[in-house]
């Protein structure tokens, strides 16, 4: 059973639980939902992409999605669970090597981290290939201010976990990186948070694109952008943000939950 905690009445609060089973089901059920509503934006190209789901009672194993098999259908019996060296530990299909030489040197450096999302989304690869960290050009934007890294050294598909190492260690303590020539990967303290992060970084990303193909956008002042990030790019509002997407998509697919 969840419960919902009443500490900030206002605004909802991500759920605490009375078991472990209770978590990881919230966690794949979220992690279902968030590669339907990627699907549904867009996000897919071909076999490219992987989100991730530390496993609450073994944190160095992960769930993610199975090799192989679009975002659109996946379940939350489809899911496989991988452990540190890359073996399939729960399901009957197999890991997608690039998800785990990024994926497994991220959670391992960063205990804090839940999730992570990554994909070949169009605008984010658009913008990577930039070579730039994003400009503080719009309130949603500023959620990446300064908490956003660019890893510059594209080699190939990444299938080295020393390459998803030097990820990991360009990520740094930051919710965000812009991967050159390659695409975006966020992360977060929840599925939910992940999944918002890259959302809305992308979304970002096309912003950018348009304002300077339409000419010199003008950015928000250091300052305010800020007070801006304090406001929109915590964990608490990443999580929240991603509700109503949660809710909609579980109302149109609900097999997602099987």
């Amino acid at each position: 059973m969840q419960v919902i905690s009443n500490e900030r009445p206002n605004i909802p609060q991500p759920p605490t639980f009375t078991s472990i089973a209770d978590e990881r089901l919230h966690r794949q059920q979220r992690l279902a939902a968030a590669f339907r509503l990627f699907s549904r934006f867009g996000f897919s190209e071909g076999i490219a992409g992987h989100i991730t789901a530390r496993d609450p009672e073994h944190p160095e194993h992960f769930w993610v999605n199975p090799f192989g098999m679009h975002f659109g259908m996946i379940r939350v019996s489809d899911l496989i669970l991988v452990n540190q060296e890359g073996e399939v530990i729960l399901g009957d299909r197999p890991v997608n090597r690039a998800a785990f030489a990024i994926h497994s040197q991220v959670h391992a450096a960063r205990p804090d981290v839940v999730a992570a999302a990554h994909a070949h989304s169009i605008y984010g690869k658009s913008w990577s290939s930039l070579g730039r960290l994003l400009d503080p050009l719009t309130q949603d934007a500023c959620s990446f201010y300064q908490d956003h890294s660019l890893f510059e050294d594209y080699t190939g598909v990444v299938l080295d976990p020393k390459e998803g190492q030097r990820i990991a260690q360009t990520l740094g303590n930051n919710k965000a990186i812009i991967l050159k020539n390659h695409g975006l990967l966020t992360v977060g303290h929840s599925v939910d948070e992940a999944a918002w992060w890259f959302t809305t970084m992308e979304r970002s990303c096309q912003a950018q694109l348009l304002a300077e193909a339409a000419g010199k956008p003008s950015p928000i002042k250091a300052e305010s952008a800020s007070v801006a990030h304090s406001q929109v790019g915590t964990h608490e509002l990443g999580w929240f943000s991603f509700q109503p997407l949660y809710d909609l998509i579980v109302r149109q697919e609900p097999d997602l939950l099987e």
